[in-house]
């Protein structure tokens, strides 16, 4: 097996990450068409609805996950072999 479980879930975790950061400004709109009375920054999202993107990205980031792991154990995107030493 070519990804122990250590690699698979820092996998999944690097990859939920950037789909994160892919998803939050979607659906996104500022203040500044209403500014805020609030105190609030005027760039913030006026409803950012954190807890949809955050279940979105877990099952977009299960899908790009599931794929590299595929590549991977297809032997479209080899990885190098590290158990036997440093090659010199």
């Amino acid at each position: 097996m070519p990804l122990g479980p250590f690699t698979l879930v820092a996998l999944y975790l690097t990859s939920w990450w950037i789909v994160l950061f892919m998803i939050l400004p979607l659906g996104s709109s500022k203040q500044v068409e209403t500014p805020p009375t609030d105190g609030s920054q005027w760039g913030a999202p006026a409803n950012p609805q954190l807890k949809k993107k955050f279940i979105t990205t877990t099952w977009v980031s299960a899908i790009v996950w599931v794929f590299i792991v595929l590549l991977v154990w297809q032997g479209w995107m080899p990885l190098p072999d590290f158990s036997r030493g440093p090659a010199l």
